[in-house]
C-alpha cells in the first residue's frame, strides 16, 4: 500500500529531510564541523574583500580573471561530467548504473552551487547582480555569451533539482515514478550538460582580443576534461559511499566510469599536444602566451609550475589507468582518479584562464599570483559545495534505499 501525494505528505517529507540532514554519527559531525569551519573562514575573507574592494586580490586591469573564474570553469566541467552516470543509466538502460544514478544528479547540483558561488565572489559588487535578472535588469540576450551562460547554468540547476527531487519524493511515497514527469527532463539534462560547458568555452573563444583562447579545439577539450574530472570524482565518491555501507552495488558503475576515463584522458592529451604543435611550430600571437605558460618569458614564470604539474599528473593518470592492476586493485584506480582530477583542475584553472591575459593586448607581461584572501575564499566555496553534497547524498541515499518512507 502506497501513500498518496498530498501537501501534508510533502510537508512530512521535507520535515524528515531536515531531520536526516542534521543527524548522524560522530564521523558525520566531525566532517561537517571541519567543512563548516573552512566555509566560515572563506566567508570572513569574502567579507574582508567586500569591505576593502578587489584590491585585496591580485587582479588588475591587465589580469581581470583569476583564481575565482579558474575554479568556476573547472566547476562547470565537474557539473557536466556528472552526466556520465545519466547517459549509461537512461540511454543504454544500464541497470547497475540505475542503482547509483542519483549520486550523479546530486553531484551536478552541488557543482552548480559551487560555480554560482565563484561568480558571486568574482563580482566586485554582487548587489548589482540584478542587472542580469530577466525583466528587471538588461538581459542582453541573445547577443551576449554571458547571458547564455547564465541561462544554461541556472537551467541545468533547475533540471537536476526537479529530477532528483521528484524521484526521491516518489521513492518516499513508495510509488513508481511516472516517466512523463521525469524522463523528458532526463534526456534534456543530457543535452543541457553538454551545452553548459560548450557555452562556457564559447564565452572564451568569442573574445577576439585573447588569441590564447581563439581555438576551435577549446570546446572539445572542455568536454573531454569534463568527462575526466566528473567520472574521477564520482568513482571516489562511490567508493566512499560503499565504504560507509549506506548503499550496496556491484563494480559495474565504477568499471563503466573508468572505461570512459581511459578514453578521455588520452583524448585530452592528444588535443593538448595538437594545440602545442600549432602554437610552437607556426608561431604567431597565440604562441606568446603558450611560451610564457610552459617556459616563462623575460624572467617571468609564475604559471610554469602549475602547467607542468598538470601535465605530469595527466600523464600519470593515463599510465595508471592502463596498468592492469588498476582493474583489480582499487587503490591504483583511486590514485589514477586523484591524479586525473588534480591534473584537470590545474590545467583548466590557472593553466587556462590566466594565460589568456598574459601577455596583455599591449604585449605587457603582468603576472598574477593569487593572494591569501583569494585562496581562503576559494577554500570556503569548495567547503560549502562539499557541505551541500554531503547532506544531499546522506538524505538522498536514505530515501533511495527505502530507509525513509511515508
Amino acid at each position: 500500500m502506497t501513500a498518496s501525494a498530498t501537501p501534508l505528505s510533502y510537508l512530512r517529507f521535507l520535515r524528515r529531510v531536515v531531520v536526516l540532514a542534521f543527524s548522524g554519527t560522530w564521523r558525520f559531525y566531525a566532517w561537517m564541523t571541519v567543512l563548516t569551519a573552512i566555509a566560515l573562514v572563506g566567508l570572513n575573507a569574502w567579507g574582508h574583500q567586500l569591505q576593502h574592494g578587489m584590491r585585496v586580490t591580485d587582479l588588475s586591469d591587465h589580469v581581470s580573471w583569476g583564481l575565482y573564474i579558474a575554479n568556476f570553469t573547472f566547476g562547470v566541467g565537474l557539473a557536466a561530467g556528472a552526466v556520465m552516470m545519466v547517459i549509461p543509466a537512461y540511454l543504454y538502460d544500464d541497470h547497475d548504473m540505475h542503482d547509483v544514478v542519483i549520486i550523479g544528479e546530486l553531484l551536478a547540483i552541488s557543482a552548480i552551487v559551487v560555480c554560482l558561488g565563484f561568480i558571486v565572489v568574482d563580482m566586485g559588487r554582487p548587489d548589482r547582480m540584478w542587472h542580469i535578472v530577466p525583466g528587471i535588469g538588461r538581459f542582453h540576450w541573445p547577443v551576449s555569451m554571458l547571458t547564455w551562460d547564465v541561462l544554461v547554468l541556472n537551467g541545468y540547476l533547475l533540471l537536476n533539482l526537479h529530477i532528483a527531487g521528484y524521484l526521491m519524493y516518489q521513492r518516499y511515497l513508495g510509488r513508481a515514478p511516472r516517466k512523463r514527469w521525469y524522463l523528458p527532463f532526463v534526456f534534456l539534462s543530457i543535452f543541457w550538460a553538454i551545452s553548459i560547458h560548450t557555452v562556457t568555452a564559447f564565452l572564451y573563444q568569442g573574445l577576439g582580443g585573447r588569441p590564447f583562447w581563439n581555438s576551435a579545439l577549446l570546446a572539445p577539450r572542455f568536454l573531454a576534461t569534463a568527462f575526466i574530472s566528473g567520472p574521477a570524482f564520482v568513482i571516489v565518491l562511490l567508493e566512499v559511499v560503499r565504504w560507509s555501507g549506506r548503499l550496496t552495488f556491484g563494480d559495474g558503475p565504477i568499471r563503466t566510469l573508468s572505461q570512459i576515463m581511459r578514453v578521455t584522458v588520452l583524448l585530452n592529451l592528444f588535443m593538448l599536444g595538437s594545440e602545442l604543435f600549432t602554437a610552437l611550430y607556426t608561431g604567431g600571437a597565440h604562441s606568446a602566451a603558450v611560451k610564457y605558460l610552459f617556459f616563462g618569458s623575460h624572467g617571468k614564470h609564475a604559471l610554469v609550475p602549475y602547467i607542468w604539474t598538470a601535465v605530469v599528473l595527466n600523464v600519470a593518470s593515463a599510465v595508471l589507468l592502463y596498468l592492469p592492476r588498476s582493474r583489480t586493485d582499487k587503490r591504483w584506480l583511486l590514485a589514477a582518479c586523484g591524479c586525473a582530477f588534480l591534473g584537470v583542475y590545474l590545467e583548466k584553472g590557472m593553466g587556462l584562464i590566466v594565460p589568456g591575459f598574459v601577455p596583455s593586448t599591449l604585449h605587457e607581461l603582468v603576472e598574477y599570483t593569487p593572494t591569501v584572501t583569494e585562496w581562503k575564499v576559494t577554500a570556503g566555496i569548495w567547503a560549502l559545495g562539499l557541505l551541500v553534497l554531503t547532506v544531499a547524498i546522506k538524505v538522498g541515499l536514505a530515501v533511495w534505499t527505502g530507509r525513509v518512507r511515508a
